[in-house]
C-alpha cells in the first residue's frame, strides 16, 4: 500500500482519498461529533477500518469514526520521527556503575504506528537521549535479558534474572535495575526476593503505567527515582520504585515481598500491603520510612538460589466451588497449592474430599485470605479447624501472589513435606510480619465528607 496511507484500508482508505489528504498531513476535520485539528497518524495493521485517528496537539491521539466525517482540510505536511534519539552516556570515575536488566515494558519507549506497539528504548545512548538526566545519577550499562510483556515472565526467566543479578554483584555493579513491565511485576519482585538473598546492593524493579509517548507518563520519573536508588540507597533488598501519588511529588520502595499492583491503569497503582513502604524517593533525596532494611555493604557475597517447582497453582475460592477443580490438580500431579479463601481462610464442604485425597498424595496446600490485609485464622470457627485437621497450613498473613512464588521456589528445592512447611513458615524479607502496624492498613472512601476534608488539606 502506498506510503500516503500507511496502514489505513477499506472505508478509511476511501475517505482520505476522497479528501486527497496524506497521513501526516496537518489537518482539520470537521465531523458530527465536532472540529479536530491534529497529525493524521498511520494505522496499526491489525486496526480496523472505519477510523481515522489524529495526534493532537496536547499529544493525545484521538479516533474519529468515518462515518462521521463531513470535510478534511488539509493545512501541511510534516512527517513526524518516534525515534528516540541516541548519544553517547557520559561517564564519570566518581559516579556508581548501575546496571539495568531490561525484561520489557516501557521504561523509555517510542510508538511503532506500523504496528501500534511501543518500542522500548535500552541502550545506554537511547536512554540518555529519552532521559538525560541519567547521567547526573550514575554510570549506566544496559543488558537485555528478554523482551516480553510481563504476562509471559515466568519460572524460566525469574532463575535466568537470579543467575544475572548474582553474575553483577559478583562483578562489583554498585545497584541493580529490573525494567519490567506492571501486571505481573510484584510476582517477579517476589521471586526475586527468594532467589537472590542477602545482596550488598539494592535491587530495583521499575516499570511504567504509560509510556512515554504519552504526555501523562510515569515512565522518565519512575526511572529517574530508580537509578538515584540503586546508585545512592543504602537500602540492600528487592524493591518495586514506582509512583506514590497519582502525582509527579515522589515514588516509593516497596519491598517484593509485601508490595501488589492495585489499579489496573492509575501511575500509583502499586501498594505496600500490610505495612509501610520502605522509602520515598525524589528527584532530591531518599527518606527512609522505617529503619528495619538490609544495609548496603562493600562485600560481594549474596545467596543465589534460583529453583521453581511449575507445578503448583493457585486457586481464589468462591462460593459454590466444585470439587473437579481440585481434582483436576491432583490428577494432573500438582506438588503444590495455594488457596486464597474467604475471612480468615475457609472454603465449602464440597471441597473436603479432595483436600484429603491432595494431601494423602502429599500435595502441599497452604491457605491465604482473599481479602488481601489480615491474617489466615483457621482456629476460630469449625470450619478452619476443620481444614486444618484435612492437611491444609495456614500461611499467617502472606500475599496469595507471594505464597505462590514461595511454595514454587520451596518445591523447587525439596519434595519432603515438613521441609516445605518449615520454608514456607520462615519469614524471609517480611512475607510474613508479626503483626501489622496500625497504619498497615487504609482504604479511604471516597465522597464521604470527613474524607473529602481529609483530602483537601493536601490536593485543593
Amino acid at each position: 500500500m502506498s506510503d500516503l496511507f500507511k496502514g489505513y484500508r477499506g472505508r478509511a482508505l476511501e475517505i482520505l482519498k476522497s479528501y486527497n489528504v496524506r497521513v501526516w498531513s496537518e489537518v482539520t476535520i470537521q465531523s458530527t461529533r465536532g472540529e479536530f485539528e491534529g497529525i493524521l497518524l498511520p494505522r496499526s495493521e491489525n486496526d480496523d477500518d472505519r477510523h481515522l485517528v489524529l495526534k493532537l496537539a496536547n499529544g493525545y491521539n484521538v479516533g474519529i469514526a468515518v462515518d462521521t466525517i463531513q470535510d478534511i482540510q488539509e493545512h501541511g505536511y510534516k512527517e513526524a520521527h518516534y525515534k528516540i534519539p541516541e548519544r553517547e552516556f557520559p561517564t564519570a570515575p566518581d559516579r556508581k556503575n548501575v546496571k539495568l536488566l531490561g525484561t520489557g515494558g516501557t521504561i523509555a519507549s517510542r510508538l511503532d504506528y506500523r504496528t501500534g506497539a511501543v518500542i522500548p528504548a535500552f541502550s545506554p545512548g537511547e536512554l540518555y537521549g529519552a532521559v538525560p538526566e541519567l547521567a547526573d545519577i550514575c554510570n549506566l550499562s544496559t543488558e537485555k535479558l528478554f523482551a516480553v510483556f510481563s504476562e509471559n515472565m515466568g519460572p524460566s526467566q525469574y532463575k535466568t534474572l537470579a543467575r544475572a543479578i548474582g553474575e553483577e554483584i559478583r562483578r562489583g555493579t554498585d545497584g541493580i535495575i529490573i525494567g519490567h513491565g506492571t501486571d505481573t511485576m510484584h510476582h517477579t519482585a517476589a521471586a526475586i526476593s527468594y532467589m537472590v538473598q542477602h545482596p550488598p546492593i539494592p535491587i530495583v524493579m521499575v516499570g511504567s503505567q504509560r509510556s512515554s509517548d504519552r504526555p501523562s507518563s510515569d515512565a522518565a520519573l519512575n526511572l529517574i527515582h530508580a537509578t538515584k536508588t540503586a546508585a545512592e540507597a543504602d537500602i540492600a533488598e528487592v524493591m518495586v520504585c514506582m509512583f506514590g501519588p497519582t502525582s509527579d511529588e515522589y515514588g516509593l520502595l516497596h519491598r517484593g515481598t509485601r508490595v501488589r499492583k492495585m489499579h489496573s491503569s492509575y501511575r500509583s497503582t502499586f501498594r505496600t500491603i500490610g505495612d509501610v513502604p520502605l522509602a520515598m524517593v525524589s528527584r532530591d533525596k531518599i527518606t527512609p520510612l522505617r529503619d528495619d532494611y538490609n544495609r548496603r555493604r562493600n562485600d560481594r557475597e549474596v545467596e543465589i538460589t534460583p529453583t521453581f517447582e511449575e507445578r503448583v497453582s493457585l486457586i481464589y475460592y468462591y462460593p459454590n466451588m466444585h470439587p473437579d477443580i481440585l481434582e483436576a490438580l491432583i490428577d494432573l500431579d500438582y506438588k503444590g497449592i495455594i488457596i486464597a479463601g474467604t475471612g480468615l481462610g475457609h472454603v465449602n464442604k464440597p471441597l473436603y474430599p479432595a483436600i484429603q485425597r491432595a494431601t494423602d498424595k502429599g500435595i502441599a496446600i497452604y491457605m491465604t485470605v482473599q481479602t488481601l490485609w489480615g491474617y489466615v485464622h483457621m482456629f476460630v470457627y469449625d470450619t478452619g479447624r476443620d481444614l486444618m485437621s484435612l492437611g491444609i497450613v495456614p500461611a499467617e498473613n502472606m500475599l496469595p501472589e507471594v505464597a505462590y512464588i514461595k511454595l514454587g521456589w520451596a518445591l523447587g528445592q525439596t519434595s519432603d513435606i515438613e521441609e516445605v512447611r518449615e520454608i514456607m513458615l520462615r519469614p524471609i524479607c517480611t512475607d510474613i510480619t508479626e503483626r501489622e502496624p496500625y497504619n498497615g492498613y487504609l482504604i479511604y472512601q471516597g465522597g464521604i465528607p470527613e474524607v473529602e476534608e481529609f483530602i483537601k488539606k493536601f490536593h485543593k
